[in-house]
């Protein structure tokens, strides 16, 4: 039987992403431009600019990854792309894309949900159903049942600020540049974790939702306190016992579905989980308890095409494809 190739691509943000992806695991390109130094002068992305550059820039990334993957369009099976959640001028620019070669190449078109690849990036690394998957990005926090390769069941989610979003304006707070995360885990290895005693919002015993907001508002009222008072901020340990809050949180609820469901597998994805603490828990506290964890690689958890070409593949296999009529959706549900 022949292979099955997937041209992928992901849009929904800062990043300009192309992949080829052989039966749904093998990745053969994963090309990613990003915009994070034009948006770090702003402190955060600005969504007209971040649709332009994936403009100007998407037929360059669908060419190198054509060229990095050794194959032409000939050799593609179907196109596959993210269709939301994310913003929408963005993902209208891949999206537009994806159809305008769908329709010239006569090739099927399948939409993919933008949370669902990051649950998918654990497929790349050899993890296979059932189990639980943590997603935590810039606008999501989500804790997964992932039934079979199509059939996620969610049981927990973000109620208002998400991890990325808390890290973001925490960051931004505190004079740091964009993006947030990177620069906050940076400064958290460099401080005490204990110095300060941040609240850690857990929403009842049992409940596997998340809050952050509570946790940001915290933090800055701790910051304009010693502003008032004209006493001096040790930047460090603020990133440090902030970073600690959100990953104490995001690990206890983790594990709380791990036991609830009575799993034995995680997985996880995200770009949330380029945090460094975060990681190193998660690989701890599955150890003590027994626990398989697939982590994907870092590249793989910010946002790319090669995840959305593995997702994309599972629908298409299952026969789960897609109009020229299809539009993106800011607001898409998992």
């Amino acid at each position: 039987m022949s292979s099955i190739l997937t041209l992928a691509i992901e849009t929904s943000c800062d990043e300009t992403s192309v992949a080829v992806v052989e039966d749904g695991i093998k990745v053969r390109s994963n090309v990613i431009h990003t915009q994070i130094d034009i948006h770090k002068v702003y402190g955060g992305v600005v969504p007209e600019i971040a649709s332009r550059n994936h403009l100007m820039k998407i037929s360059s990334v669908v060419d190198k990854a054509l060229s990095d993957a050794g194959v032409t369009f000939d050799d593609i099976d179907f196109i596959s792309v993210t269709t939301g959640p994310g913003l929408v001028g963005a993902l209208l620019i891949g999206l537009s894309y994806a159809k305008a070669l769908a329709f010239s190449l006569n090739k099927d078109l399948v939409g993919v949900n933008h949370m669902a690849g990051h649950i998918s990036a654990s497929f790349l690394m050899g993890a296979k159903p059932p189990f639980v998957c943590l997603t935590a990005s810039g606008g999501h926090t989500n804790i997964t049942k992932v039934n079979s390769y199509t059939d996620f069941e969610l049981l927990g989610s973000t109620k208002d600020d998400a991890a990325g979003e808390a890290f973001d304006k925490v960051a931004r707070s505190l004079g740091l540049s964009y993006p947030g995360g990177v620069q906050i885990d940076k400064h958290a290895k460099e401080g005490d974790e204990h110095s300060i005693d941040f609240p850690i919002v857990m929403m009842g015993k049992d409940n596997l939702d998340f809050s952050f907001s509570g946790l940001k508002s915290a933090v800055l009222n701790y910051l304009n306190s010693k502003k008032m008072k004209n006493k001096e901020i040790n930047i460090d340990n603020v990133c440090a016992s902030f970073n600690r809050c959100v990953v104490d949180t995001i690990v206890n609820k983790t594990m709380l579905a791990l036991k609830k469901e009575n799993m034995k597998t995680l997985c996880v994805g995200g770009g949330v989980l380029c945090n460094d603490m975060l990681r190193n828990e998660l690989k701890k506290r599955c150890e003590e308890e027994g626990i398989e964890l697939f982590i994907p690689d870092k590249v793989y958890c910010t946002d790319n095409a090669a995840m959305i070409g593995c997702s994309g593949y599972f629908n298409y296999i299952n026969n789960k494809k897609d109009s020229l009529i299809l539009n993106a959706n800011p607001d898409l549900k998992l």
